[in-house]
């Protein structure tokens, strides 16, 4: 598969293998174009974790056959991977994790700024309060811990990090799962209204077939390592063509009527 240089995200063929040949991806391919989302959806085990990591920036292990831009990741130099990655962003599961909780909401939103370099041209109060604002938070926020902060509420501050260098491509890494239904709804309208904001791209990661359906302009089915099923969100879900895609649509409940 060439690369597609229309596409902002692309995997060409993506192969994992564990050891005694066993392959935990076996050639995954899709794009993702500008201003998308795309939703891979599956069960636990079936792979979306590997597929992620390569366009997460997470680590070189898995690149292969992965590219940004009309560039592969696994040749990109390491001041080039270190650029990369500041275009590329992601939202983890849980935001009880994914904060440290030994540093306040103004240090963890500082952070990206240092690790690379940056000075926003405004200044960095200015900024860092205008992060909040947009995911829904006042600048009470910057003094206080993690542990001072709902689920959702920390969540938000996940966002507003991963945002805060004003990234292209976002990946959402089952954003929701970990908070109730209701304040899930609220993050994820919230995700829509910053991606007519700021014309952002998603990788969107969910087990959640209406969720996707909700969110998504094409989904991507993975089963046991493979993409068994691709296209357009409402063909998919209104008319699968694998017995595996109508067990995810059955599995999980619709949406809240507030979404």
């Amino acid at each position: 598969m060439q690369i597609d240089e229309t596409a902002l995200v692309q995997a060409r063929s993506l192969t994992k293998e564990f050891v005694r040949g066993r392959r935990v991806v076996d050639d995954v391919s899709f794009v993702i174009r500008p201003g998308e989302t795309l939703g891979l959806v599956g069960e636990s085990g079936s792979g979306k974790s590997t597929v992620l990591s390569p366009f997460a920036a997470i680590g070189r292990t898995f690149c292969r056959g992965s590219a940004i831009q009309g560039r592969d990741l696994l040749s990109m130099t390491s001041h080039e991977m270190r650029d990369m990655r500041r275009r590329m962003q992601i939202v983890f599961q849980d935001p009880y994790a994914a904060l440290n909780p030994r540093m306040r909401v103004k240090q963890i939103l500082t952070e990206p700024f240092e690790i690379h370099g940056e000075r926003p041209p405004a200044g960095l109060a200015s900024r860092l309060k205008g992060m909040l604002l947009t995911v829904g938070l006042d600048e009470s926020a910057l003094e206080r811990f993690p542990h001072e902060f709902s689920g959702g509420q920390r969540q938000r501050i996940n966002i507003a990090r991963a945002l805060a260098l004003r990234p292209e491509f976002v990946v959402l890494d089952e954003p929701v799962s970990a908070l109730d239904v209701s304040v899930g709804a609220q993050v994820v309208n919230l995700l829509r209204e910053l991606q007519r904001e700021y014309g952002l791209t998603y990788l969107f990661i969910s087990h959640s077939m209406p969720l996707v359906r909700y969110l998504c302009d094409r989904v991507a089915v993975m089963q046991r390592g493979r993409l068994v099923e691709l296209g357009e969100c409402e063909q998919v879900c209104e008319a699968p063509r694998e017995e595996y895609t109508r067990r995810l649509i059955a599995a999980t409940p619709e949406m809240p009527a507030a979404m």
